[in-house]
């Protein structure tokens, strides 16, 4: 019994665990002579590590222990190992180069992602989500209008944000307007998490699982558009029926003094402008999107420089105004502005995480090179009906982090077509919302909610959300196919 039980175990932590690196790392392994090391002292070693580490990773909230931690260490010592039996046998230099190569993979989607989190951060400084949080609490909605409106905005803003910072915007204008109502927070932030990742699952820019599809090169930028319907369909069905059981009665009405800081909307322009360039880079001349992403982060820095050199000219503007109004609240602010800082944003990032793709990438690399990949890619998409095995990637979504997901596909490098890629992409992004803990935006909420949104509290409703779930794939599947 204990056997049994470890075989699929395995299968699932290694195939949740390669979402990070491109099909070309393995296929580089394949088209060379290596060691079969799959039933080795070093593959299982390299096993035990790895589910040790992730075991780890599951278990953050109650150790408290940040998940990049037990994922760096499990890469280095699944990477020593490699390396002392290839040195054994003469072949340091494959070991070497296979490693190099996961890393280039690696530091492609690091420099992306970091980017972006920098353009998120920079817009959040100069104020443009409290615009439009604040927005929303002055308008004394209904619960259910702000139901609706929480979970669409929720949709629209994580297409080209991430969904956890989407989130937790939405959750603070609910936690504010509806304090005290647990039942109403619930199910609206529920709302939202499905809504964010349904949101991410159609664009590009949505989700990490879109954007390594799109750099692996099996989906091109406008292809992802037409999970737009069944992305809609996914958000719209759970929030139909949890809709009905929301009374319309006001909610709190909420007045606050707001100003975006100076440059707020030119650098939403310069988000756009450094989107378009990645879409230019990688589709009109070939190159990698990250080369359009440091473009634009070269644009973020001279408009930056911009900033800080024009600020003094700036403050004496509106200090002379304030004063002709004896706006004293307006002086004080005056006195409180601080300089924009480029780096600042960059140290923001969320570093925890991107360290944590460095160890699953380096990991995962290590078992695709012991040969455990190859032996699980046969098992899924050759004894399986490729449809039935996207489909279950996305419910194991629900348990592990899609990343590692998503990543085991698109690391095994199956013989599908593009309705099968848009699937799987669909399912791996949409399918953490049937648990709470299946995506950084539902264990985000249930922290920041503050118990009035919990585990149980979305189970209860999970049966509407895979209502959602397997419409959106019937609704792929007739359309896309």
């Amino acid at each position: 019994m204990r056997k049994n039980f470890a075989t699929p175990l395995i299968t699932l932590f290694i195939t949740l665990s390669t979402l990070l690196l491109s099909p070309s790392a393995f296929a580089q392994a394949a088209s060379v002579e290596r060691l079969d090391l799959t039933n080795h002292f070093v593959g299982y070693f390299a096993i035990t590590m790895f589910i040790v580490a992730y075991a780890l990773v599951i278990a953050e909230d109650f150790l408290h222990l940040r998940k990049s931690k037990p994922v760096l260490v499990a890469a280095g010592l699944i990477w020593f190992a490699l390396g002392w039996v290839y040195t054994q046998h003469d072949m340091s230099e494959l070991a070497k180069e296979i490693f190099e190569h996961n890393l280039l993979e690696y530091a492609e989607l690091l420099l992306f992602l970091l980017v972006a989190m920098t353009y998120i951060n920079a817009m959040e400084e100069r104020r443009v989500f409290d615009g439009i949080r604040i927005w929303m609490i002055s308008k004394g909605l209904s619960l259910r209008s702000l139901f609706w409106l929480t979970g669409v905005l929720a949709f629209a803003i994580s297409s080209f944000a991430n969904n956890l910072t989407t989130a937790m915007l939405m959750c603070a204008i609910v936690l504010k307007v509806a304090k005290g109502n647990k039942t109403f927070i619930n199910l609206a932030c529920i709302n939202i998490v499905v809504g964010s990742n349904a949101g991410g699952a159609f664009s590009p820019f949505g989700d990490i699982t879109t954007l390594m599809v799109w750099q692996a090169g099996y989906v091109h930028f406008v292809e992802f558009f037409k999970l737009f319907i069944p992305a809609v369909v996914n958000f719209i069905i759970p929030a139909i029926i949890m809709s009905l059981f929301i009374s319309n009665e006001p909610s709190k009405v909420i007045k606050e003094e707001f100003e975006m800081k100076r440059g707020a909307k030119r650098i939403v322009c310069l988000f756009i402008l450094t989107i378009a360039t990645s879409v230019i880079a990688h589709s009109w001349f070939g190159m990698p999107p990250v080369l359009g992403m440091m473009t634009g982060l070269g644009y973020l820095k001279f408009f930056g420089y911009y900033l800080r050199r024009s600020l003094p000219r700036s403050l004496a503007k509106k200090r002379t105004e304030a004063e002709k109004r004896k706006d004293d609240k307006a002086l004080k602010r005056l006195g409180q502005v601080v300089p924009f800082d480029v780096f600042d944003k960059v140290a923001q990032a969320e570093w925890d995480t991107l360290l944590f793709f460095f160890g699953v990438v380096m990991s995962v690399g290590g078992l695709g090179f012991i040969g455990y990949l190859s032996l699980i890619s046969e098992s899924m998409y050759t004894n399986w009906d490729p449809t039935y095995a996207n489909i279950v990637a996305g419910l194991l979504s629900a348990i592990v982090d899609n990343i590692p997901v998503m990543f085991a596909v698109i690391s095994m490098n199956p013989d599908m077509g593009l309705d099968q890629w848009l699937l799987v992409t669909m399912t791996a992004g949409v399918g953490g919302s049937l648990l709470s803990v299946g995506s950084a935006a539902g264990v985000a909420l249930m922290g920041q909610s503050k118990g009035n949104y919990s585990f149980f509290g979305h189970l209860k409703w999970s049966w509407a959300i895979a209502l959602g779930y397997a419409a959106s794939i019937g609704v792929h599947l007739l359309i896309n196919h």
